[in-house]
């Protein structure tokens, strides 16, 4: 029988978030998920990690829930000309310390034992493209595209073994000291129960960011909306999460800390999250 396990934060990540904070950091949006048009820049390269610390974490289509520790979750993006990017994001891994299993879709194809399971996690490969440059009269408009690979495998329970496709519409503007981002889009996620079929679903995002003199504060809420009529396919259904945060910069790294939480009903997903983001001349260039 598997031991309950607490719900509380482990002193051990509550530490490593702490530490992720008080160390060079940045991203282009970290804590945040939804996506600034701008890219990072013609000649540069950024380059981001982090740790997450989830408890009440749920898998509805292996049937496992509960902590879940991520990390070091890195993330490249490079520059491509002054209007587009190409990133990288996923080159992580996860560990989950279960606390409760139950019947799922695919809970008979889950090997791990035990209290704990781990994996490496699905990789997403995006490309970001400005259309427009932001003036004092318009905003920032530009287009993203992104393909997630199944890199994590149902067996552990962490994955879906599915490809999914992304594409969303991105306009910020800046007001003074406040940036304001919005996203919407579409994406194609397969049905991991069966391989003909899928559920597009709308996706959307808006985030607010006030500088002050020396750090930022950051929220945003991010997911996607089933547009399945009835039940939609096993992990594809309505999903979001709402995310408040700091920023730091210290040259050219920000530090950056949050606080996270589901949105649906049937998620009560809670958590924290640090760490930074370094931009800096690309090697590629020369």
């Amino acid at each position: 029988m598997l031991r309950a396990v607490p719900d509380r934060w482990s002193i051990p990540s509550l530490v490593v978030v702490c530490l992720a904070l008080t160390v060079p950091a940045a991203a282009q949006q970290r804590p945040l998920l939804t996506e600034d048009p701008d890219p990072v820049g013609e000649g540069k390269m950024l380059i981001e990690a982090g740790i997450e610390h989830t408890r009440s974490q749920r898998y509805s289509v292996s049937g496992l829930e509960g902590t879940l520790l991520r990390g070091p979750l890195l993330g490249i993006s490079t520059g491509v000309g002054s209007s587009a990017e190409l990133q990288l994001d996923g080159l992580s891994w996860s560990r989950l310390a279960i606390r409760e299993r139950f019947n799922a879709p695919l809970s008979s194809l889950v090997t791990a034992q035990g209290e704990s399971t781990s994996s490496v996690e699905d990789l997403v490969l995006g490309t970001k493209v400005r259309l427009l440059r932001e003036t004092s009269s318009r905003p920032s408009l530009g287009l993203r595209f992104a393909t997630k690979l199944p890199n994590a495998g149902n067996e552990k329970g962490l994955g879906l073994d599915t490809m999914d496709f992304f594409q969303s519409l991105l306009v910020a503007k800046s007001i003074a000291s406040t940036r304001f981002v919005g996203n919407v889009g579409m994406a194609i996620l397969s049905d991991p129960t069966r391989g003909d079929r899928q559920n597009d679903v709308l996706t959307y995002g808006f985030s607010v960011v006030q500088s002050f003199t020396s750090f930022a504060v950051a929220g945003d809420v991010n997911g996607w909306v089933s547009t399945r009529a009835g039940v939609p396919p096993p992990g594809t259904e309505t999903r979001g999460t709402a995310t408040i945060g700091v920023r730091y910069p210290v040259g050219p790294v920000r530090l950056d800390g949050g606080f996270f939480t589901g949105l649906t009903s049937d998620d009560d997903r809670k958590g924290i999250k640090g760490g930074l983001t370094w931009t800096f001349e690309s090697f590629l260039g020369e």
